[in-house]
């Protein structure tokens, strides 16, 4: 293989700064792989791209299958209103303030699929009965999205879980074993993502005591009976997102269940969401809560929502192939091996890897550039690789928790009738707390481990 030495670095560079100027990963992306097929091609650089993007697709079409199929069951649990079933679970039991907040975020935690069903589905089933209690919206937007990405990035069986999953199978990041394997190992590493689940009920039981505009709005929803801002009420309200479905809560939790139990036994991600979809469209066309020809066409539209995310996942493939060839991971551990320390390598990767995240709103993106580069590095400098995989999806998850102007963001704020800018003012502040508390923690297992 030749070596390209510095120029190597040009598509990655190319990529991360068009994704921080533009926030569009999948495009940006694209234009890093045309720059390395320039690179390679010195010429007639077209027919070198074309011939890698269709040998990675014809590689890939697994991924495609799975993807598509996660998207059939997601839309599938949406549609029904399987999910908002908890909803009346709630009523019952969150008969108090801190309760009904408490079952908020277990439901964030039972809603781990995919962070979007998360937020609609908590945010949607629970403004109701916060509204009762008067908690803030601030505070139940807080809430929802903390159990969002960060729960997500934990669950091997997520749409968070599958993708990074693909992205380790492709690196090879531990000889002999699959990327599920790899991805399970690491999950004890994501410490940011432990910690900011962990925090919520702290700052639920006042433990750790609410500060700062945050502790502003709570005064407010409870002395004044608002939960929301005060433009609200001035006719400046944001519309929400509402949901015309309602099924019972068994619709999702027997899917659940079948999804999580013939990965764990059979480690097959693809054939578990196949045959979770399938029982959970037999169990709602029992209930006549779903037609045959519905539940075709949520399969054929879950293929299309997850369009993006293929392509994604397709795109970063074939920049991976040409960084391959271009020679850039060996040139990358040349480069940094003497100057880098083994004890600072995690958490420099999730401030680096967080920053990137935070500033592009692009996550997905931002973590199929990170682990082919983040991995080979680690078991360069005998650095744990499951730690390393740890602190990209901890940091990943970080960019989710905290990018006000992300889309995971952009719809918690629509499920609780928000705007994105009320959740940064209320919500970042106390999003530091486990940020730094993230850090502090890299620094310490990065040490004892080396």
């Amino acid at each position: 293989m030749d070596s390209y030495g510095l120029i190597s670095l040009l598509p990655v560079l190319v990529v991360i700064v068009a994704a921080i100027i533009t926030k569009r990963a999948l495009e940006s992306l694209i234009l890093g792989t045309f720059v390395a097929a320039v690179i390679l091609a010195k010429g007639a650089w077209w027919g070198t791209w074309f011939d890698y993007t269709l040998t990675e697709i014809g590689d890939s079409a697994a991924y495609i299958i799975m993807f598509g199929m996660f998207g059939a069951f997601i839309r599938i649990l949406d549609e029904s209103g399987s999910a908002m079933g908890f909803a009346d679970i709630g009523a019952k039991i969150a008969n108090g303030r801190k309760k009904t907040q408490i079952f908020a975020w277990v439901l964030g935690i039972v809603i781990f699929v995919e962070d979007y069903l998360n937020a609609l589905g908590v945010g949607v089933a629970m403004k109701g009965l916060s509204d009762k209690w008067k908690i803030s919206r601030e505070k139940l937007a807080f809430i929802v999205n903390s159990t969002g990405a960060a729960v997500c990035v934990l669950v091997p069986f997520s749409t968070w879980g599958v993708l990074y999953i693909s992205q380790i199978d492709d690196v090879g990041a531990v000889e002999g074993m699959s990327g599920f394997d790899a991805y399970v190992h690491s999950i004890p590493y994501m410490l940011y993502s432990w910690i900011a689940v962990i925090l919520i009920p702290l700052f639920i039981f006042g433990i750790i005591p609410l500060f700062g505009p945050m502790k502003q709005a709570e005064e407010r929803a409870l002395t004044t009976g608002k939960v929301f801002p005060e433009y609200h009420y001035e006719g400046d309200g944001v519309e929400e997102l509402e949901t015309g479905k309602k099924a019972s809560a068994i619709n999702f939790i027997v899917p659940m269940i079948v999804l999580i139990a013939i990965c764990i036994y059979t480690g097959d991600i693809t054939l578990s969401v196949i045959v979770a979809t399938v029982v959970a469209g037999i169990m709602l066309m029992i209930q006549r809560k779903l037609k045959l020809g519905e539940f075709c066409d949520a399969i054929v539209n879950g293929f299309k929502d997850m369009l993006y995310v293929t392509m994604l996942v397709l795109v970063a493939f074939v920049l991976q192939d040409f960084n391959d060839a271009l020679g850039l991971t060996p040139y990358v551990i040349e480069s940094v091996q003497p100057i880098m320390s083994p004890a600072l390598f995690p958490f420099i990767t999730f401030i680096v890897v967080g920053a990137l995240a935070f500033c592009t709103g692009s996550f997905w993106g931002v973590a199929a550039i990170s682990f082919p580069i983040i991995i080979p590095l680690a078991i360069a400098l005998n650095v744990n690789p499951f730690l390393a995989i740890g602190a990209v999806a901890a940091a990943t998850s970080f960019g989710s928790h905290a990018c006000f102007y992300s889309d995971a963001v952009t719809v918690t704020c629509a499920a609780t009738g928000l705007k994105n800018m009320d959740y940064a003012k209320t919500s970042l502040p106390l999003i530091a707390v486990p940020f730094v508390l993230g850090c502090i923690a890299y620094l310490i297992v990065g040490f004892v481990m080396h």
